[in-house]
């Protein structure tokens, strides 16, 4: 795939080769938000693919989403941002529809129909939402899409068992939905979701552990079924719903995950370093949660005087006015250089396995331009 010369992560031309450290790393201390800005052309072209996306699935949702109990459903709009907490229409804040985008995109990429897949693209997106209520309850985050997360309103448990309505609802949606191919999307999804929720354990668990009990091909591995798993499947979908064979629906599934994990680099990187204007969330809140992001095990293991302050830092409770001190010592010790970097070689793979896929570049235009839209993103 040499036609185009798109910026991949941290500036490197397309993310199409595997180019040394000098071509991938940004200056180091550069802010998040100069590395992520996507250029023009990509960014235009990404927002076409998710304004259209929006505009066919965003009704399939909402029946969907109707479909629920009053109580649930009442939680569920509340989360997609359709109305308020107090049942008047809200500002319809749903997200950016990356993963049913890619549905589409992946269908449309290998000649089906695009229409034809606009319900299982729906399918995705409610088990994105679904896990987003879960994580939330999980992680203690009090801030989604710039206003108060579902279970800060709605207490745990509505908020979970909302999460587990959308969960159903999806895989309803799929047995319901009459293209051949549902079945075997239906099974693909729910495989990955028993992933996920792997990997939300296995992470769970690692919040656990001390700084020398944990290595990064582990975080690795966590951040793959966490976040690279949904992606992959967003994009298997897509070439089930075209008729893809086995080789091609497998090497989007690889796509996805290398962006996937790409895009989890990246998502560490903003969680630190990112500006809460622009995110909806505080600066900092991974590192006074004491979460073990990608960045923080990356510099927790480089064996320099930085990751002993840090693991000094992380053996103790959050104190006020540490954060800054914490982001420093992640920075100093090597982790938001090895996260972008890392991003970049991700991004690289991805753009192996997506020519593996669709060999005609113009063909996997929407797929291109939404893999360097989640990458280089800030917010």
């Amino acid at each position: 795939m040499t036609t185009r010369t798109r910026q991949g992560p941290a500036g490197i031309p397309g993310g199409r080769r595997r180019s040394g450290t000098a071509d991938r790393q940004g200056p180091a201390g550069r802010p998040v938000e100069e590395q992520a800005a996507p250029g023009p052309p990509d960014a235009q072209e990404a927002a076409v693919v998710l304004e259209r996306t929006r505009a066919c699935v965003d009704p399939e949702l909402r029946r969907a989403v109707d479909s629920l109990p009053g109580s649930m459903r009442r939680i569920a709009l509340y989360h997609f941002g359709w109305e308020q907490a107090d049942g008047t229409p809200g500002a319809g804040n749903a997200g950016k529809a990356v993963r049913p985008a890619l549905v589409l995109s992946a269908v449309q990429a290998l000649g089906g129909r695009h229409a034809a897949a606009v319900r299982a693209a729906a399918a995705v997106e409610l088990i994105h939402n679904f896990t987003l209520l879960h994580d939330d309850v999980m992680d203690r985050d009090t801030t989604r899409r710039h206003r108060p997360t579902a279970w800060t309103v709605f207490g745990d448990a509505d908020a979970i068992l909302a999460g587990d309505a959308l969960q159903a609802l999806a895989l309803r949606m799929l047995a319901e939905d009459p293209h051949p191919a549902s079945s075997a999307a239906a099974a693909r999804l729910a495989g990955c979701v028993v992933e996920l929720c792997a990997g939300q354990h296995t992470d769970t668990a690692m919040e656990k552990l001390g700084p020398d009990e944990i290595t990064l091909d582990e975080c690795l591995a966590t951040a793959e079924a966490k976040t690279g798993a949904l992606i992959g499947s967003a994009c298997a979908i897509g070439g089930l719903y075209a008729g893809a064979d086995a080789g091609r629906v497998e090497a989007l599934d690889a796509f996805g995950r290398e962006a996937g994990l790409a895009f989890q680099l990246i998502d560490d990187v903003i969680g630190i370093w990112g500006d809460p204007g622009r995110t909806g969330k505080p600066a900092g809140a991974d590192l006074a949660a004491r979460k073990k992001s990608l960045p923080v095990v990356a510099a927790l293991t480089s064996g320099t005087p930085a990751a002993d302050e840090l693991a000094e830092l992380y053996a103790a409770p959050f104190r006020e006015g540490e954060l800054e001190r914490t982001a420093l010592a992640v920075e100093r010790a090597g982790g938001r250089d090895w996260a972008q970097v890392q991003a970049a070689d991700r991004m690289s793979r991805a753009m192996h396995e997506l020519s593996r896929a669709v060999p005609d570049p113009e063909a996997a235009g929407g797929l291109l331009a939404l893999a360097e839209f989640v990458t280089r993103r800030s917010d």
